[in-house]
């Protein structure tokens, strides 16, 4: 009998908030997306708690991490490991719980689910399988890190982590550097000097912000160009903590007459080869590369290029 008490004191649902315990309502069969703390744990919200204490299963990156807010509310749930290194295995068991008509809650280690991090193919089976999924909002990085960092909000771009290696990195930026819009990324504390040197090459010097421990007691955004930021962090070394970096949208392209556009051609093609020239100038004047190359194919024909 003391075995049949344990299981049911176990499987009490409930959560505990300012030393009041709460009762934690059914949850119908679905995928629920539970968006957790960035940093600060009274950040969860009710909703989230609710849904925490009254899943079947707690799915999440680090079950050790997730415990530590689980613990601190009181809730005694079965959790479950689900992250990018056990998908495939992880993911049908998941399915097929909810399918026999379970209830899954899946949290990140910090933040939204599925924002830099693994769970898309998740919600996509559900979803396929004509389940569904519920998402559960609240904390997320990007949007802290976006609103405290004092650049244009009314449109961003969030891409993630930069590519490790250089070359890549930069071709990535290459690609954004005409986006009409603030760019928001992820990024490594040790890598943050070198990235923003790229950014700095790639992108011009643009206004930026450096957001790193967000909602947690050391939090800091560091506000200034791109290029006076990577001087910075060179010389201060990798910061500690998680970083965001955003940066302001290009400034709008002045309109160039024909005859500088022909001169910045000429003088960059002396310097690099005609396809890297052309897209310098277009990064430049907001030109369209492919335009810029035939006129500067067309002045190598006319004996004025290189």
């Amino acid at each position: 009998m003391a075995g049949v008490s344990e299981r049911k004191a176990a499987d009490r649902r409930h959560y505990v908030v300012a030393g009041v315990e709460v009762a934690a309502p059914p949850l119908e069969p679905a995928l629920y997306l539970v968006a957790t703390p960035i940093g600060n744990l009274s950040d969860i919200t009710l909703r989230a708690l609710q849904v925490l204490a009254g899943a079947d299963i707690v799915a999440c990156e680090d079950t050790r991490v997730t415990r530590v807010l689980l613990d601190r509310y009181g809730i005694s749930r079965r959790t479950a490991a689900y992250h990018e290194h056990n998908a495939a295995e992880a993911g049908p068991r998941l399915l097929a719980a909810i399918e026999a008509g379970g209830s899954v809650a899946l949290a990140s280690d910090a933040g939204t689910p599925l924002i830099s991090d693994p769970g898309f193919r998740l919600v996509e089976r559900v979803q396929d399988a004509g389940l569904k999924v519920m998402p559960i909002p609240g904390p997320s990085a990007v949007l802290a890190a976006l609103t405290a960092s004092g650049l244009p909000t009314d449109a961003f771009m969030f891409g993630g982590f930069l590519p490790v290696k250089a070359g890549q990195r930069e071709s990535r930026l290459q690609e954004l550097s005409g986006v009409p819009a603030t760019l928001v990324f992820f990024e490594s504390p040790r890598r943050l000097a070198s990235s923003l040197a790229a950014m700095t090459k790639m992108l011009g010097d643009r206004p930026a912000a450096v957001a790193r421990e967000m909602t947690k007691a050391f939090e800091e955004v560091r506000r200034d160009g791109l290029a006076a930021l990577a001087a910075h962090y060179a010389e201060a070394g990798a910061p500690k903590g998680e970083v965001v970096v955003c940066i302001g949208p290009p400034a709008e392209a002045q309109p160039t007459d024909a005859a500088t556009v022909d001169r910045l051609l000429i003088s960059l093609s002396r310097e690099m080869p005609a396809a890297k020239a052309a897209g310098e100038a277009a990064r430049m004047t907001g030109e369209k590369k492919s335009n810029l190359y035939q006129r500067l194919l067309a002045l190598k024909g006319e004996g004025r290029g290189g």
